[in-house]
């Protein structure tokens, strides 16, 4: 429930209201604007209208809150949220490109292909430490040794670094060598994590299921806001269909979609979603075209002999071309990159 108070309302009587709701079981937001205070109470609707807050001389309306998702619905929210990626800002008007490889597979290869694509223009770099795969026999990670190589790259080039965080045990190491936590495919419906990851303040780049519905992204994300983390990043990478042309189909109607129904900012991920280093491009493009806020591409300094993905990734000179025929598309978007 979205609660407005009136103009001539202090924090005092803000402050009332809100241990009135919190009195009741419920949780209370307090989001003061400009121009109005806007509450929050989340909880049992049932309760809620025992309270009658509507009745209360100070408030000015009150709203229900239609969408199951609470906390990342525009109705709760309607300005967008900035996420601060350790100084580069997500959602704002800087279009922000994340590239690097799938996988640290070496110091020397990390920052071989961390320089490459900081010279391109990327604003953070990317790299997987713990490679969740889907033949066992595959590259695993080269877990926490990764970690450390992508932190001290990272420092030395000055780039804010991604990577995936698996299981729940795993957090706090990852929370301490990178700037935010990427959440795959496959543990976007990992509660656990996504709690524990709500705990931290960290943001998490949090990626669609491949059998995902945009809907259950968005309540995905809502078990991080409601542990208490704001600095969520919603990505767009691709879902399985009867298409097998591609890897996956790389969904662009859920970005729209997402920018209309959540104020969180919105990224797409063209590498998984094509699995094709020639179809990496145009997509990326379109996906500036549909209002995505950011892009996150998978960069390796040889693919030849990438131990994970290397059909999908790109060359460092062809993520710097792709860099540059970028700029028309943000400019058209009236966005800086």
């Amino acid at each position: 429930m979205i609660i407005v108070l009136r103009p001539d309302a202090t924090k005092s009587d803000a402050d009332a209201l809100l241990d009135k709701i919190e009195a009741a079981g419920l949780k209370p937001l307090y989001m003061p604007g400009s121009e109005r205070t806007v509450l929050g109470a989340l909880g049992d609707e049932r309760v809620l209208g025992t309270l009658h807050l509507e009745n209360h001389p100070l408030v000015e309306s009150v709203t229900p809150v239609l969408a199951p998702y609470k906390l990342v619905s525009r109705e709760m929210r309607p300005h967008d949220t900035l996420v601060d990626l350790n100084g580069v800002t997500v959602g704002g008007e800087q279009f922000v490109v994340i590239a690097g490889p799938c996988a640290v597979e070496s110091y020397e290869q990390t920052r071989t292909t961390a320089e490459a694509v900081k010279a391109a223009g990327a604003r953070a770099m990317r790299g997987g430490a713990y490679k969740p795969r889907t033949s066992p026999y595959s590259f695993q990670g080269l877990g926490e040794e990764g970690l450390e190589i992508l932190d001290r790259v990272a420092g030395e080039v000055g780039l804010p670094a991604v990577t995936e965080v698996v299981e729940v045990a795993d957090v706090e190491q990852v929370e301490a060598h990178a700037s935010a936590f990427q959440v795959g495919a496959r543990n976007m419906q990992n509660f656990r994590l996504l709690k524990k990851l709500g705990q931290s303040r960290l943001p998490v780049i949090l990626k669609r299921g491949m059998a995902a519905k945009v809907d259950d992204l968005l309540m995905a994300a809502e078990y991080i806001l409601s542990e208490g983390n704001p600095n969520v990043i919603l990505c767009e990478r691709g879902i399985k269909t009867f298409e097998t042309a591609t890897r996956n189909t790389l969904d662009l109607n859920a970005i729209p979609y997402l920018k209309a129904k959540s104020h969180l900012p919105v990224v797409v991920d063209p590498s998984h979603g094509t699995g094709i280093r020639e179809f990496v491009a145009p997509m990326a493009k379109a996906a500036v075209a549909c209002g995505a806020d950011g892009l996150l591409i998978e960069v390796h300094c040889d693919p030849s002999v990438a131990l994970s993905d290397g059909q999908q990734s790109l060359y460092p000179e062809q993520f710097a071309q792709l860099m540059r025929e970028l700029e028309p598309f943000v400019a058209a978007a009236g966005r800086t990159l």
